[in-house]
């Protein structure tokens, strides 16, 4: 399946209704699309837990236009089952694939993010620029400090 709105007329024509009540959850799929529009965009939601997810998201069930009450576990099962070849992989069978790369394992600990007599905010701003953190100033500040906390109860 290409695009969110063929998964939804499939689900309409397997469990009644019309497209649209199906669409949210069918959109929830394929929102990671928006990040990378490459198959493997499926890691993030295509797999047993993200199935277990929609339903904690849209509820255990739904009530289509035609009045029937439909899981929506066997929604997110059709979706997944559609995109997978007829199968629904766990998140292992996905995340078990991704090739180790160096900066992915044997992290380090930064003991003090601000360093005495530095400008934090001159710090932050290279911390971002650089990827080392997404975390807005004041954030960043405060795991600064919480870190330097856990650092001195040690």
């Amino acid at each position: 399946m290409a695009h969110p709105l063929h998964h939804a007329l499939s689900s309409a024509r397997r469990f009644g209704g019309e497209a649209a009540d199906y669409q949210a959850v069918h959109d929830w799929f394929d929102a990671s699309k928006e990040h990378m529009a490459y198959f493997t965009h499926r890691a993030l939601r295509h797999h047993t837990q993200g199935i277990f997810e929609a339903e904690r998201i849209f509820g255990r069930s739904l009530t289509n236009s035609a009045g029937r009450v439909i899981p929506v576990r066997w929604i997110g099962e059709q979706h997944v089952k559609e995109d997978c070849r007829g199968k629904i992989p766990s998140l292992y069978d996905w995340l078990g694939r991704i090739q180790q790369e160096s900066w992915m394992a044997n992290g380090h600990i930064d003991d003090d993010l601000t360093h005495t007599g530095s400008d934090p905010l001159a710090d932050w701003m290279q911390a971002v620029s650089s990827r080392q953190t997404i975390l807005g100033f004041e954030e960043w500040l405060e795991k600064a400090r919480m870190e330097r906390l856990v650092a001195a109860a040690v």
